[in-house]
């Protein structure tokens, strides 16, 4: 049923629904400091950061529901707090956070305004587009989603064209590990299962004629498309802060990699053009987590209109209030937070898009349960006064790259299956 034009259109508005603060600020100095393994830091950085959000996107195509459903076979109640714990972080810490990064990057350097006015006038602009969210496709689509790309590509093309394909050493321990954490703080795998339902809705708002079948092949299509466009884009970014390694000290920011980066690549123009980059970025994420927390609510008090508004608006309040913190602020306290849910989200994703043979409930309820209990090391070593904890768990295969819930989640899948199979017969 969909033509081309749709599909692309779709894949736009995903891209640019993903695409916000972390995504941009956290490749170039990821680059800076994996110096000639930036390409096995970039691979590392793809799997958290476009890989499973793009299975987060196949996993929607799939159920085309909500966020609701994705642990459903674990249980209604477990699933009720699950999203709700999603929600609460996408609009206390990314939706603010898009805010702080405009202000930073886009509005400071160029004028004597206050964060205040920033973030309202942000949240204010992201409320209308939520508000008006039967348009959301075709104006991140068509118009938002080619600027932020063809700015991209420029600050990237000139920058690599640029410098000499000279590249230092990694800082380091285990790039391929550091390139998967850092995949982390751009919060996609989170943002693929709330972004997925709001375009699921508009989906069905603007095609409300369309098979199952025919969306989701749409929704598919659109996010292989989107995965290889982000995927591009980051390695594009991380090589062109590998490549700047000469140019920035050791304690250069991340905000200040970037806004070097676009004045090396465009001149004195270029701050201009990453301001209108960020903006938009930031932007578009700001969008799609005030729309689907809005979706969110409003399903739990039958879609009702008023509930939807009222929690666009709250969340708006919110991101106007915790934007007034600087980005690494928030970035440091999302940690936490990320470390405990980020590994059961991962779960859930992967567990929703293989086939059902492979995912009964009982795989659900085994595998998640014990992807809980094995990041509550991790969780307890992101925060710095219990880090000590971590060291009792050390016995935990890959638990010294925080990664120590893989291996038991991956052995409990396998064991699970094999338990299901032999009484069946």
């Amino acid at each position: 049923m969909f033509k081309k034009k749709e599909t692309l259109v779709t894949a736009f508005a995903l891209f640019s629904l993903f695409f916000g603060a972390g995504n941009l600020i956290l490749p170039p100095l990821l680059g800076f400091n994996s110096g000639n393994q930036w390409l096995i830091v970039t691979i590392g950085f793809g799997l958290s950061a476009v890989a499973i959000p793009v299975f987060g996107i196949l996993a929607h195509a799939k159920l085309q529901g909500t966020l609701i459903d994705f642990g459903n076979k674990v249980s209604p109640t477990f699933s009720l707090i699950y999203a709700f714990f999603i929600y609460a972080i996408a609009i206390a810490l990314p939706s603010p956070r898009t805010a702080s990064v405009t202000h930073e990057m886009a509005i400071q350097p160029y004028w004597d305004i206050s964060s205040w006015f920033t973030s309202s006038v942000y949240f204010a602009l992201v409320l209308l587009f939520a508000l008006n969210r039967s348009k959301i496709l075709n104006i991140l689509g068509k118009i938002l989603t080619p600027a932020i790309i063809i700015i991209l590509l420029l600050i990237i093309g000139i920058t690599i064209f640029s410098f000499p394909f000279d590249l230092g050493t990694t800082s380091f321990a285990s790039p391929f590990t550091n390139g998967i954490l850092e995949g982390y703080q751009t919060f996609d795998a989170i943002g693929a299962v709330v972004v997925g339902g709001v375009i699921i809705i508009s989906i069905n708002l603007k095609y409300t004629h369309a098979s199952y079948e025919d969306k989701k092949t749409l929704i598919r299509n659109a996010a292989w498309f989107a995965g290889l466009a982000l995927f591009l884009i980051y390695m594009g970014l991380i090589l062109s802060g590998a490549l700047s390694h000469t140019v920035f000290s050791a304690e250069t920011t991340r905000t200040e990699i970037l806004s070097g980066l676009a004045k090396q690549s465009l001149g004195n123009i270029g701050n201009l053009f990453l301001s209108i980059l960020v903006g938009l970025a930031c932007f578009t994420t700001a969008v799609g987590i005030v729309t689907g927390t809005a979706d969110f609510v409003a399903s739990r008090f039958n879609n009702s209109k008023p509930v939807y508004t009222v929690t666009a608006i709250l969340g708006s309040v919110l991101g106007v209030l915790v934007g007034q913190f600087n980005v690494a602020y928030i970035i440091a306290v999302a940690i936490p937070s990320l470390m405990f849910i980020y590994p059961i989200t991962i779960i859930l994703i992967l567990l929703n898009v293989v086939p059902d043979k492979y995912a009964s409930s009982l795989v659900f309820r085994a595998v998640t349960i014990t992807t809980i209990l094995f990041s509550i090391p991790d969780f307890l070593g992101s925060i710095s006064a219990l880090a000590t904890a971590e060291d009792t768990f050390s016995w935990i295969p890959l638990q010294q790259y925080s990664l120590g819930w893989v291996l038991p989640a991956l052995i409990v899948f396998v064991l699970s299956n094999i338990y299901i199979n032999a009484t069946k017969k």
